[in-house]
């Protein structure tokens, strides 16, 4: 992929953006920019600001989940959206917020169009998450010399990738903050996985050596990336940590709370209908205690987006989503990202006796 550091950075809503992207490549890592529920122009826009900033390569991420791509229709779960605003209208008297039982406006249909823009201004390397990219989808990519980094979270997965023509494969582990690398929504005890440093020799047997292993889930420094190449993995790919960087577009409250070692993480969907690890919360108690099942595609977020502004405005956070893997108690710093490669690749050589 043109890197010289083997440090991947997660490709992150709302907190991958172009400079954060850009300090990860110059320090010799691939950063990876966030482009799901971008508008083609601002995907356009994005990647073109990464040029601007950086000569070196870098990747562009987006889900590739099925109710995503092709996002429901809202009229087709009325009851359902009456069972999940029941809830919400509990939690809405925090920020004197009216009950509604209306539905959400239906999900824009961005996911293809933001593809035909990473295709259109040649990445370097397209990052897929939460679904297998298409064999076609991959040959798209390769016409253009991108290369296509497919995360999994399961060996059949992995298998997948590899036969639909991915250059690599990443294994996040049950540890990795934010959302569950699976196409489509599985049942709560299938979608929390196995560890990751389990599911890195699983998968690279799996696959066989095919292509490159990248190791996923709760690794925030160079101990966790000497360990995973000791497993047999390329190298790793780390979120969590680069959240907390200087030129993560995370909210002060988001970073100051994974750099507080308070708390613990926890699996849910309540947020956006989909799993995802996160801090634990007074949401997530309560979605535990009085939710059910959730919208599906990303209804579930829209649903609560009233919610989820009044949070912001009140820097209350115990009513957003604060993703974040299960080594965040082993930060308490707020580096540049560049910094954090550097970090992370020193030590790993120290640790594996390498000059």
């Amino acid at each position: 992929m043109g890197v010289t550091a083997p440090v991947l950075q997660s490709g992150m809503g709302g907190v991958a953006g172009p400079e954060l992207v850009a300090s990860v490549c110059n320090a010799g890592g691939l950063g990876i920019l966030a482009a799901l529920n971008l508008r083609p122009d601002a995907v356009r826009d994005a990647i073109r600001r990464v040029r601007e900033l950086t000569d070196r390569p870098f990747g562009v991420n987006i889900w590739l989940h099925n109710d995503v791509r092709n996002p429901p229709d809202v009229s087709e779960h009325a009851d359902l959206v009456r069972s999940v605003q029941s809830v919400f209208n509990e939690l809405r008297p925090r920020f004197e917020l009216p009950a509604t039982l209306e539905a959400p406006r239906p999900m824009p249909d961005l996911v293809d169009a933001a593809l035909e823009v990473m295709i259109d201004e040649r990445i370097p390397v397209f990052s897929a998450g939460l679904g297998i990219p298409e064999p076609e989808l991959v040959e798209q990519f390769h016409s253009v010399d991108a290369k296509v980094v497919t995360m999994v979270a399961t060996t059949a997965d992995a298998r997948s990738a590899v036969d639909c023509g991915s250059d690599a494969v990443i294994a996040q582990g049950l540890e990795a903050g934010g959302h569950r690398s699976h196409g489509r929504k599985l049942p709560a005890g299938e979608a929390a996985g196995i560890g990751t440093f389990t599911l890195v020799p699983q998968v690279i047997e799996a696959i066989d050596d095919r292509v490159p292993v990248v190791a996923a889930g709760g690794i925030v420094d160079g101990r966790g990336l000497a360990a995973a190449m000791m497993l047999g993995a390329s190298g790793v790919l780390m979120g969590t940590r680069f959240v907390a960087t200087a030129e993560s577009q995370a909210s002060r409250l988001w970073k100051d709370q994974l750099t507080s070692g308070a708390g613990t993480t926890v699996l849910t969907d309540g947020f956006t209908g989909q799993w995802a690890r996160v801090l634990r919360s007074d949401f997530t108690d309560h979605w535990v205690a009085h939710g059910g099942q959730p919208l599906p595609g990303l209804l579930q977020a829209a649903a609560r987006a009233d919610l989820q502004r009044a949070a912001m405005a009140a820097d209350d956070d115990q009513m957003q989503p604060l993703y974040a893997g299960a080594g965040f108690d082993l930060l308490s710093d707020l580096p540049s990202a560049g910094e954090v490669v550097a970090r992370v690749v020193q030590e790993a050589r120290e640790l594996l006796g390498r000059d």
